[in-house]
């Protein structure tokens, strides 16, 4: 099984997870390929970053959804489709909702990693 982030940033954010405030959040976009299927996923997880050099991931305020498996591989059209800022922060927005979470999307914290 081999995974890729195609897209992974990390923002500044809101929630409140487990009596715990959270200030930012990882948000990432996956394709997993395996005996021919392909994945692709979008994922949020909401982090503590109590200061600026703090970006130790606790994953107990994380959401996932899967947005296409099927047989195939990752292909450059499939990125761009998932990629489009509209449809990422979409499905990000409802995955954070779930937590009762904001991501700040204005607010990278770091460059935006393509994979």
């Amino acid at each position: 099984m081999k995974s890729i982030d195609v897209f992974a940033c990390y923002y500044a954010a809101q929630a409140t997870v487990n009596g715990r405030d959270r200030h930012a959040a990882s948000v990432k976009l996956t394709a997993t390929s395996d005996a021919g299927v392909i994945t692709y996923e979008y994922s949020v997880s909401f982090f503590p970053h109590d200061d600026p050099e703090d970006f130790a991931i606790s994953y107990d305020a994380c959401e996932s959804e899967v947005l296409f498996q099927g047989k195939g591989r990752r292909s450059k059209k499939r990125d761009a489709q998932y990629l489009k800022t509209e449809t990422l922060r979409e499905h990000v927005d409802a995955l954070a909702e779930k937590l009762d979470g904001t991501v700040f999307w204005e607010q990278p914290l770091i460059e935006p990693r393509l994979g």
